[in-house]
């Protein structure tokens, strides 16, 4: 890839289910990235979605990790961060937004906004990261278009403009109609393309005609005026409808997406931002993934290039320990495929071998100023277990493996202060089930779970815990770092300690969300 091509990342944002990985395969394949797409519910064909690599995800049909992908589309290099789909998993989601300069948020025209989209949003919008709307599944019968953006407004709070209009919904989809060129493009069983002006079109009844024009005069009248000023800021949502399942307005969308798609943004590092333009190579550690290859039991740092240009071979230097490396093995990721990387420029995506010495959150530069990206969000779990190895033999495997998989960010790690028992603490139910997946098919361990009531943590800031203020419902471990927290069952418990205790400052981490 020229270091001159403009690039443009970005991740979808979503509830499961509505059809993110689709879309992305129906990208892919318009990028000529891949020659065939299998939907997630396409099991028994044996075909899956191509960026869901690890087994446990094929055998569920769901995405628990974040890969990366790449298309060159009209002289634009694209480059996608494929998100976890699961809720249980959103941490990883979060972290993963903030190595993008654009969101894609995909609606099920069904459902409207849920839960799950609503909360990447926030952070989409605290980090100020611009939005492009797909709302899907036009093919089924939904929402009306109106009602759908009226619901974008006013549950999200930010302007709304339609780029094109859907013709009928369901089993009366005739088309959706561009607004900027006044054409229609035809949807059919055969999943073809067709684009004809508005006016030639004889496929249109005159009641639709003349719906289709009430509704655009409407949206003419009383629509917001598109503004890409709003759009960079946040301010504003371009939306556009369609069908990824059926491959309908997915082209007219990345034609738009290439102009829309903000490009690399300045970063704010050491209280200034960093600008791509900078001469100087910079860079942070947004994801770490072991055993992407399971033959190699290798480890890969996500690196998202901020400024200047990275050359596989060059000396950086890890800010937070001012260790000087030089990075041989650097790769491109697709999917569970990987290629040497040789250089790449801001918003671009490497993977990184990792020998042990990268942590989430690590800043990476090349010449002689130390800089220091913007912490990752950390989110307090609301899970949490005692694990041991069945087999007492297997002691080095299960540490590696617990060391290794905690340091991927998916699940964090506590111990017991006296006798360092281990308790894992998770968003939801469905990281433990991956961790003890993981564990015996990776690492060959077996793990005991002895889950707990617990379900709030609190980092002790300020004061001194001692063993008579703790019991079976207030419990005091220590995380990775080697700070005290206290573990509490339910709310009615911290508030009591927090009552008992005024001399003991509590914090949740970095929930941004509260």
């Amino acid at each position: 890839m020229s270091v001159d091509t403009p690039r443009r990342t970005f991740a979808i944002i979503s509830h499961p289910d509505a059809g993110k990985t689709t879309l992305t395969e129906k990208l892919l394949l318009l990028g000529g990235s891949i020659r065939s797409a299998g939907t997630v519910k396409g099991k028994k064909s044996g075909k899956y979605a191509t960026s869901d690599w690890m087994e446990i995800e094929k055998q569920r049909g769901i995405s628990v990790t974040s890969s990366v992908m790449q298309l060159l589309y009209k002289d634009v290099q694209i480059n996608i961060l494929d998100t976890p789909g699961h809720q249980d998993f959103s941490e990883d989601t979060y972290r993963t937004l903030t190595a993008v300069d654009t969101a894609v948020m995909v609606i099920d025209s069904v459902k409207g906004i849920e839960a799950q989209t609503l909360k990447l949003f926030k952070v989409c919008r605290m980090r100020g990261i611009p939005i492009l709307t797909f709302i899907n599944k036009l093919d089924r019968e939904g929402k009306e278009p109106l009602d759908l953006l009226s619901e974008i407004e006013e549950t999200l709070e930010m302007e709304t403009y339609p780029m094109n209009w859907p013709v009928g919904m369901g089993k009366r989809l005739k088309g959706i109609y561009s607004l900027s060129d006044d054409t229609i493009e035809k949807y059919n069983d055969l999943h073809e393309r067709e684009i004809t002006p508005l006016a030639d079109d004889k496929s249109l009844a005159d009641y639709e005609r003349e719906t289709l024009e009430e509704e655009t005069l409407l949206l003419e009248e009383a629509g917001n005026e598109f503004s890409i000023e709003k759009v960079r800021n946040g301010a504003l949502t371009p939306v556009f409808f369609g069908s990824a399942l059926a491959n309908f307005g997915v082209q007219s969308f990345l034609d738009q997406f290439v102009k829309l798609a903000a490009p690399p943004q300045p970063r704010k590092a050491s209280g200034e931002f960093i600008d791509p333009e900078r001469q100087a190579f910079s860079g942070f550690i947004f994801k770490i993934q072991a055993n992407m290859n399971p033959n190699h039991r290798d480890r890969i740092a996500f690196l998202r290039v901020c400024s200047g240009k990275f050359d596989r071979g060059m000396e950086v230097t890890l800010s937070r320990t001012g260790k000087k490396m030089k990075l041989n093995q650097s790769h491109s990721f697709f999917a569970s495929d990987r290629e040497t990387v040789d250089t790449a420029m801001p918003g671009d995506i490497v993977g990184i071998y990792d020998s042990g010495n990268f942590q989430v959150g690590d800043t990476i530069v090349g010449g002689g100023e130390l800089l220091q990206y913007e912490e990752m969000p950390q989110f307090p779990p609301e899970k949490f277990a005692k694990i041991t190895a069945k087999n007492a033999l297997k002691h080095k495997q299960y540490h590696k493996g617990i060391e290794q998989l905690v340091q991927e960010g998916t699940i964090q790690l506590y111990k017991t202060p006296y006798f360092e028992d281990y308790i894992i603490g998770a968003v939801g139910e469905l990281q433990f089930q991956v961790f003890e997946y993981r564990m015996k098919n990776e690492y060959k361990v077996d793990i005991e779970f002895n889950h707990m009531t617990h379900e709030l943590a609190r980092w002790v800031t300020k004061g001194t815990v001692s063993d008579d203020m703790t019991d079976s419902r207030k419990m005091l471990v220590n995380d990775q770092q080697g700070r005290s927290v206290l573990l509490f069952e339910n709310d009615f418990a911290l508030r009591w300690f927090t009552d008992k205790h005024p001399d003991v400052e509590l914090s949740s981490g970095w929930d941004i969300l509260e």
